[in-house]
């Protein structure tokens, strides 16, 4: 029994240095010292290896001496405030440009590859998920073509969400000339020390004058067409003029952390010309034989893409025609960094639930805050901001769902609406502010997005920004059940402590 003695012994000094360093935040050292009463030693070990500060370390893109332009006085006063209390944590202050709000995954994949094909100069992509499936191996063959034709391709990919993206397919991309990169790969001795801090962005930057970013990664689950994963409903945005700049400066700062990819060659040397030649020709054969009347032709997909288009109802798409537009706005790009002390996306979050005046709306997949996020949000509701907030019903990670939901009960109590979404997947992370500032990005509401993950994400100072998302969200609520409280008080007292239980592991989410 003296092994027990000995155990009790050294988890409490670890629980002593867990108490001491994390001194600055007590909610989060009472959360770990909870896992390591009920998981001894190995707690700590996860305290560790999901706490540990990243050992590449990088200045910030932003400056304190970043003195950006202010906005017109046509602006609302929250808009003015919001914008020059975020100028020392943006990339480069405030800049002007046209906004294409995109509000599902085809209509984003086919602007985004129309904008590939023009491409002249360069291409530059990172994705948190890149699939080599229907959408992913058109995107991965148009890259090839591209670069064939002398257009500099850079290619980044996290270690963890692109996992599975094939060795082949890595070989031909480098064969015709494209530059891979892989973010904290999962092998020696990246695994050891940095593989809970992820890449989560998801930026194109083409030519330098137009760019890509949002919530949607490249993958068959993002049309809402893939047979076992259903509906998807996610937004992205399309932003032509400077404020490609700031995204590029992002993707540049990853690009100098990132690891070169290997390229492994398992067949004979001239296969991979033949690769190449190949993709060069099928790539030429769909430009040239697109219909002008199939999305899924002008996207390159098989044939079956375009029957199940075909079969499915205008209202499944969730297309506002209304969309097409490119919109005139003002723009900060924020970057998220795990590597610098600032929690610059939580800190612009807050500052944005903290000037509303009059509405806000919050879209996200992923809802475990921190108690000052929530304490924004209630203190909005008591100065008198009608706050709406959009979950999904259904979440995937399952255990970020019951999560979730004990947070809802005090939300609700204060005055907040809450709407679960029950027509598929929903993946958007949009918040709204004033009917006049929104806020678009990679970032979800949870600890890992503020603390663990590379971010970004894009605050559009514009009304008619605004609207186009403010009818979406709309929309949205007719396909979502409002939560009540009776709805929480009536579940059963096993779910309610699985949910207890959830909530105890919200360091990990």
């Amino acid at each position: 029994m003296v092994w027990i003695l000995w155990l009790y012994i050294i988890n409490s000094l670890l629980i002593l240095i867990i108490a001491i360093r994390e001194a600055r935040r007590p909610a989060k050292a009472l959360n770990w010292v909870a896992i390591c009463l009920v998981l001894p030693v190995i707690g700590f070990g996860l305290y560790l290896s999901t706490s540990n500060p990243v050992r590449i370390r990088r200045e910030r893109l932003t400056s304190p001496n970043n003195e950006s332009d202010t906005l017109p006085d046509s602006f609302s006063r929250s808009a003015s405030i919001i914008a020059h209390t975020l100028r020392n944590l943006t990339v480069n202050g405030l800049r002007t440009g046209r906004v294409q709000v995109l509000t599902n995954g085809m209509e984003t994949y086919e602007k985004l590859i129309e904008a590939l094909q023009n491409a002249q100069n360069t291409i530059n992509l990172e994705y948190f998920i890149y699939r080599d499936d229907q959408i992913g191996r058109r995107i991965t063959d148009l890259l090839i073509e591209r670069s064939t034709a002398g257009v500099q391709v850079r290619f980044i990919r996290d270690g963890w969400g692109s996992r599975k993206f094939p060795q082949q397919q890595i070989n031909r991309m480098m064969g015709a000339g494209i530059e891979c990169r892989i973010f904290f790969p999962m092998r020696f001795p990246w695994v050891l020390s940095n593989w809970n801090y992820r890449d989560h962005c998801k930026i194109v930057v083409i030519d330098g004058k137009e760019s890509f970013t949002g919530g949607i990664n490249v993958g068959d689950e993002y049309t809402g067409l893939k047979p076992n994963v259903g509906f998807w409903r996610d937004t992205h945005v399309r932003i032509v003029g400077e404020v490609a700049d700031d995204l590029q400066a992002i993707f540049d700062a990853h690009w100098k952390i990132v690891s070169p990819e290997r390229m492994k060659m398992r067949t004979h040397p001239n296969r991979k010309t033949e690769d190449t030649q190949e993709t060069i020709q099928r790539s030429k054969h769909i430009s040239q034989n697109i219909a002008p009347y199939s999305k899924s032709a002008r996207l390159g997909l098989p044939t079956e893409f375009g029957t199940e288009l075909g079969t499915m109802n205008r209202n499944d798409i969730d297309n506002d025609p209304s969309t097409k537009a490119l919109q005139q706005a003002y723009v900060q790009t924020l970057e998220g960094n795990p590597g610098i002390p600032t929690q610059i996306i939580r800190q612009a979050y807050f500052i944005c639930l903290t000037q509303a005046t009059q509405s806000i709306d919050i879209t996200t997949p992923y809802f475990v805050p921190d108690a000052d996020i929530i304490m924004a949000i209630k203190t909005a509701v008591a100065r008198g901001v009608r706050v709406r907030l959009l979950v999904p019903h259904q979440v995937v990670p399952k255990i970020v769902g019951p999560a979730s939901r004990t947070y809802y009960g005090e939300l609700l109590e204060a005055g907040v609406e809450i709407y679960q979404y029950s027509k598929g997947m929903l993946h958007a992370k949009v918040m709204i502010i004033d009917e006049e500032i929104a806020e678009v990005g990679a970032a979800n509401y949870d600890m890992r997005s503020f603390r663990l993950d590379y971010e970004v994400c894009e605050v559009l100072y514009s009304a008619h920004v605004a609207q186009e998302l403010t009818k979406q969200f709309e929309r949205d609520l007719t396909n979502s059940i409002p939560l009540r409280m009776d709805d929480l008080l009536h579940r059963p007292l096993s779910q309610r402590m699985m949910d207890q239980v959830a909530r105890l592991l919200s360091p990990l989410l």
